[in-house]
């Protein structure tokens, strides 16, 4: 049986009036990988699961990758280029630290 565990996730304005007006930040279950690591997939995962609404607006629906605007930090690092199966920080599966999803300024 996979081991579930609480992430915290922070979400910007414009997905929390999405999801339904919920707080800016959300505590998930997530369901661990076979070698018992919490990863983005799984993190984004169980927030498309919970909240519907945000299908496709972090991830395209057909190839799961992130939406060119949305970036993904945790423990002050930029995870956004990172492979979606590579295990989060520790600090983030333990629910010590949150995993953030920010909406990305372009401009000139």
């Amino acid at each position: 049986m996979r081991q579930v565990r609480a992430v915290r996730v922070i979400l910007p304005a414009h997905l929390r009036t999405l999801a339904g007006g919920v707080a800016k930040e959300v505590e998930l279950d997530v369901a661990a990988d076979d070698a018992g690591a919490i990863t983005q997939r799984a993190v984004l995962d169980a927030l498309e699961a919970r909240y519907p609404a945000l299908g496709g607006t972090v991830r395209d629906r057909s190839t799961a990758c992130r939406r060119p605007f949305v970036r993904f930090f945790a423990c002050s690092e930029d995870l956004s280029h990172e492979s979606p199966d590579a295990p989060l920080p520790e600090e983030v599966a333990s629910g010590k630290e949150p995993f953030i999803v920010l909406g990305a300024i372009a401009g000139g």
